[in-house]
C-alpha cells in the first residue's frame, strides 16, 4: 500500500468516525426518527455532498449505528463472560444479563435505537444479524454446555406449541430440545423488557432496589430455560 494510498484510508476511518459520532450526539438529542444526514453535515462543517460520500442515504448510517450498537453490546457481554468462563452455567447466565443492563444504562441512547421503537420507514437489512447475534450466541452456548453435561432440565411445553417450537428450535439451535429453545425465546424478550423498563424509566416509584431485584428475575429466568442454581 502506497503511503498516500494509506493516508487516504486512515482520513477515511477518522471522517467515518466523527459522522456516526455526530449522529450519535444527534439520537441522544432528538432520537433517532429525526437522524437527518444534513444535520450531522452541519455539525462537523461539511457539505450534504460529501457525506453522502460516506454514507448515501439516512438508512445506510442507521445501519452503521444500528450495527455498532450491537457490536459494542456484544463484546462488552463477550468480555464480562470471558472472566467468568469456568462458573457453572447459571452463573454465566447471570455475568451475561448482568452486563447486558449494564451496558444499556451507560448507553441509553444506543439500546432504543435497537431496543427501542422501531424507526418509522427503516427496515434492517441482513447485514445487522451477525453483530445482533452474538449475545444470543452467548447464551445459547452456556445452554449447550449444560446440556451436554445433562444438567439442564426442560421446560414444561404445551402439546399445542411443540409444532411451533419444534420449527423455533430448527431455526435457532437444532442441538437443543425445542423446550429449552422456546423457553430461552421467552426469557430473551423478558430480560430486555427488564432493561427496558430500567433505562426508559418505568420503575420509578415501583422498583427501588433495582439491582437486587434484577438479579433476583434474572435467577427466575435462569431456571425457566433449565439451568440449575448456582452452587
Amino acid at each position: 500500500m502506497s503511503t498516500a494510498h494509506g493516508a487516504r484510508a486512515r482520513a477515511r476511518i477518522e471522517v467515518t468516525a466523527a459522522i456516526k459520532e455526530a449522529a450519535r450526539r444527534q439520537l441522544a438529542a432528538e432520537g433517532a426518527a429525526k437522524l437527518s444526514l444534513r444535520a450531522v453535515a452541519r455539525e462537523l462543517g461539511m457539505a450534504s455532498s460529501a457525506l453522502y460520500r460516506y454514507f448515501p442515504s439516512r438508512d445506510e448510517l442507521l445501519t452503521a449505528l444500528i450495527i455498532d450498537a450491537y457490536d459494542s453490546l456484544g463484546e462488552a457481554a463477550e468480555t464480562a463472560h470471558a472472566g467468568a468462563a469456568h462458573a457453572p452455567p447459571a452463573r454465566r447466565w447471570t455475568v451475561i444479563c448482568e452486563s447486558a443492563r449494564t451496558w444499556a444504562l451507560g448507553h441509553p441512547h444506543e439500546y432504543a435505537l435497537i431496543y427501542g421503537s422501531p424507526v418509522p420507514g427503516y427496515k434492517a437489512p441482513d447485514t445487522t444479524v451477525p453483530a445482533a447475534s452474538r449475545l444470543a450466541f452467548l447464551v445459547f452456548d452456556i445452554l449447550r454446555d449444560a446440556h451436554r453435561r445433562s444438567a439442564l432440565a426442560l421446560p414444561p411445553l404445551s402439546a399445542g406449541l411443540r409444532p411451533e417450537a419444534e420449527r423455533m428450535a430448527a431455526d435457532l439451535a437444532p442441538d437443543l430440545p425445542p423446550e429449552v429453545v422456546v423457553a430461552m425465546v421467552a426469557a430473551w424478550a423478558e430480560l430486555f423488557g427488564l432493561v427496558g423498563f430500567e433505562v426508559f424509566g418505568q420503575f420509578h416509584r415501583v422498583v427501588e432496589d433495582r439491582e437486587r431485584f434484577f438479579r433476583h428475575a434474572v435467577d427466575r429466568l435462569a431456571r425457566s430455560v433449565g439451568l440449575p442454581a448456582a452452587s
